[in-house]
């Protein structure tokens, strides 16, 4: 659909920095690499791709981001410290449009419980940092953390001295979920009318959904006059989530006859993106869940199906296709080529080098030797667990479990070693799942906590993949591991190995620095 608003609203993903770092949805560097790909595809205008202070290996995953994504901005979270403002102007020394985002808290709460910093300092904080970034960066953000706990007339304060310091954005973050739109729209027009300097700055709304109202504040926040919606896929976040991407985007597309508004995303490419955090993350979306979820555009009400039948417009308000979900997909099969293949991949919105098409094509005849008909949802599947992964340290080699009613579980796994080695151990277990991860163990010299253990088919019939989604943790840290085959014993081995996988080079990276 065509842009047809009076003004544009900027889209400032934070799904690779307020959405990772929620709890389960941690990605590994090639996963976060990905989604940023996908998210520049959109059509966003900033992308937030971590906290480079927070770790080495957001540092170094900022880094790697920054030097790929060409056509949007790309941000590093700062504390308003010049050691991480150092830390993100390192980490964003390739991006082609490089943001400082500087944040630091501006409520009573906030300033006397965790700052422990009155109002003067914090004022003189936020300006000396802006001041300091604009040395590095021409495009500082400033946010204010808990705005919407904060007095007005003090916010008005902060953000005409960080304006004045250099800010060109400045963010009004909801950062609990504690307002409602009435409010908080509200809010976003006292600021912008009574800040010294508002002319010179983008103001930007940044809302959380504790109370279920994240898009509905946004929304009305652009209603008052706010230039910019932070916001993640799938409105992953902290605690209950952020905004969500495709419900804001969705919503100024479709109703803007009312809010006056639109957006630079290309809403066909929302339906894969989310597909693809979803896929990495290992966290689904309910299928009530506008816009994305598997019954946006589902009518089982006879009534509903009658009318949609004659007019599509009696109960839809968009289309599928409009969002990606394409009704028209070309059937793929054992006889498929490489060329039809490479075609899919591209409209599904994957971007792979050679090596990984020949490895994906492969899996895909096999795949499709086993099944009449490969689905999207199959194909993606076989990519993420093969394009994305973290890099084998342990290869499976061989797998057999002997189970029964009467019977304990005994588990044999056979694994190859990245130095060429190759180790055997079979277990006993509770069952052959158990038996196995328990052999796995002992080769891999690992014994993480088994934290989730999640199955399902990816479509359905008898011949479906089955896909496994684990996540393990030691010592307070998380891995998250997948795995697809028409086996569902040997897709739970592909992932348990692959989180492993993820912890081994996660944990000799950390060695190495």
């Amino acid at each position: 659909m065509s842009v047809n608003a009076n003004r544009i609203i900027r889209i400032f993903d934070t799904t690779l920095r307020d959405g990772e770092q929620s709890p389960g949805c941690s990605m590994n560097p090639k996963e976060k690499l990905e989604v940023a790909r996908r998210i520049e595809k959109l059509g966003v205008d900033v992308i937030e791709a971590g906290f480079p202070a927070s770790s080495p290996g957001d540092l170094e995953s900022v880094k790697n981001i920054a030097g790929v994504i060409r056509n949007c901005s790309v941000a590093g979270l700062c504390r308003s410290l010049e050691t991480d403002i150092d830390a993100a102007r390192e980490a964003l020394g390739k991006a082609a449009r490089p943001r400082l985002h500087i944040f630091l808290a501006t409520s009573p709460i906030h300033m006397e419980y965790k700052l422990k910093m009155t109002s003067g300092q914090v004022l003189e904080q936020a300006a000396a940092s802006v001041r300091y970034a604009k040395k590095f960066c021409s495009d500082i953000e400033f946010s204010a953390e808990d705005a919407s706990r904060s007095d007005p007339d003090f916010l008005c304060r902060v953000f005409g001295e960080a304006i004045a310091a250099g800010a060109t954005t400045v963010n009004i973050p909801d950062t609990v979920g504690y307002a409602v739109p009435g409010e908080f729209g509200a809010l976003v027009r006292y600021v912008k009318e009574h800040t010294p300097g508002a002319e010179k700055a983008v103001f930007s709304v940044h809302t959380h959904d504790d109370l279920g109202l994240a898009v509905a504040n946004s929304l009305a926040a652009v209603a008052a006059g706010a230039d910019q919606i932070e916001c993640t896929v799938n409105g992953i976040g902290e605690r209950a989530g952020n905004a969500s991407l495709e419900e804001i985007v969705m919503a100024l597309r479709v109703r803007g006859d009312f809010l006056k508004a639109d957006t630079r995303v290309d809403a066909t490419q929302l339906y894969g993106l989310s597909r693809l955090v979803t896929q990495v993350t290992g966290v689904k979306v309910q299928p009530n869940k506008a816009i994305v979820g598997d019954n946006a555009f589902a009518h089982e009400a006879g009534i509903h199906q009658h009318g949609v039948l004659m007019n599509r417009t009696t109960y839809e308000i968009m289309t599928p296709e409009s969002v990606g979900i394409s009704k028209n997909q070309m059937v793929l099969g054992k006889h498929s080529g490489r060329h039809a293949f490479e075609e899919r991949l591209k409209e599904l919105g994957f971007t792979v080098d050679t090596q990984t098409l020949e490895t994906v094509f492969a899996q895909f005849k096999d795949l499709a030797d086993k099944k009449k008909v490969v689905s999207d949802r199959d194909i993606e599947a076989l990519v993420m667990d093969t394009a994305a992964k973290a890099p084998e340290t342990w290869h499976l080699e061989h797998w057999a479990v002997n189970t029964g009613s009467a019977l304990g579980a005994s588990g044999t796994v056979r694994l190859q070693h990245k130095d060429g080695s190759i180790q055997k151990e079979v277990s006993m277990g509770d069952g052959p799942i158990d038996s196995i991860f328990k052999a796995i163990n002992h080769i891999t010299g690992r014994e993480p906590e088994l934290d989730l253990y999640e199955i399902g088919a990816i479509t359905g019939g008898s011949s479906s993949q089955g896909e496994t989604i684990v996540k393990i943790s030691k010592d307070g840290r998380h891995w998250n591991g997948r795995g697809v085959s028409t086996d569902v014993i040997e897709s739970s081995i592909k992932a348990y190995l692959s989180a492993i996988n993820a912890m081994e080079w996660d944990l000799e990276a950390g060695a190495s620095k």
